[in-house]
């Protein structure tokens, strides 16, 4: 059997063998497509979580990985990933992302590529963080999240605990339920173009059936479903 290459984390008591093969099917789409811009890149990892994909990331050659995450419970178990000629390009930061995202762009950071792998849906101002990451100058932005399939240009608001390492964290003390948005696919490519960007998606349907292990939110028969796009500096003008 050929090795996956999120195969490592069978051992790892966090992931089950669902979730293992969820992650390396994504990792065929989030990872491997953008290997060539990925090399020798500076990245950002937005909501890094256990610094998965920035270690996926470095390992696909990127010079430099930079994670921001605000659970410190989450980060510190990235040493248990394994030891290897990559994981030492990849720096994980406690900080609420919004604010490391400020400071990045007061001390004049760059990225050559932005990820935003599940957190899309878990905020509420989807522009006012696309705009910051913008100001970054990335040439490449990738975003895995839940959309509503519309063509509507809208975001649909949703109530959820914030006491799940999944979910969005606290905006004031004590909260425990808090609002996030998910946005429409019309939505997403307005806000990427008002910004410069084209939006392009990725096409899980071409997943053969037998294959979608773990992955049920790809392929909902339902408007509200996980998709995958990629955003590149605009062609044409805005």
């Amino acid at each position: 059997m050929t090795l996956q290459f999120f195969d490592f984390l069978a051992d790892n008591e966090d992931y089950d063998a669902s979730i293992v093969s969820r992650m390396n099917l994504r990792h065929k789409f989030l990872v491997a497509p953008f290997e060539n811009e990925i090399r020798g890149s500076s990245v950002l990892d937005i909501a890094a979580h256990d610094g998965r994909w920035s270690y996926a990331l470095a390992a696909a050659g990127a010079a430099e990985v930079y994670g921001v995450e605000a659970r410190r419970e989450l980060i510190e178990k990235f040493s248990s990933y394994p030891q290897s000629d990559f994981k030492n390009r990849v720096t994980l930061k406690e900080n609420d992302l919004y604010r490391e995202l400020d400071h990045l762009i007061e001390t004049e950071a760059t990225f050559d590529v932005v990820v935003l792998f599940g957190i899309f849906y878990h905020v509420m101002d989807h522009y006012g963080l696309l705009a910051k990451v913008s100001r970054l100058n990335p040439k490449v932005i990738i975003i895995d999240s839940e959309f509503i399939t519309t063509a509507n240009p809208m975001i649909q608001l949703v109530k959820e605990r914030t006491d799940h390492v999944l979910n969005a964290i606290a905006q004031v003390p004590d909260q425990q339920t808090t609002l996030i948005g998910i946005p429409s696919t019309t939505a997403m490519k307005r806000m990427a173009n008002v910004l410069g960007y084209d939006c392009d998606w990725l096409d899980w349907d071409s997943v053969p059936k037998h294959l979608r292990i773990g992955v049920k939110d790809y392929y909902r028969n339902k408007p509200k479903r996980r998709r995958t796009c990629v955003l590149r500096p605009a062609t044409s003008g805005f």
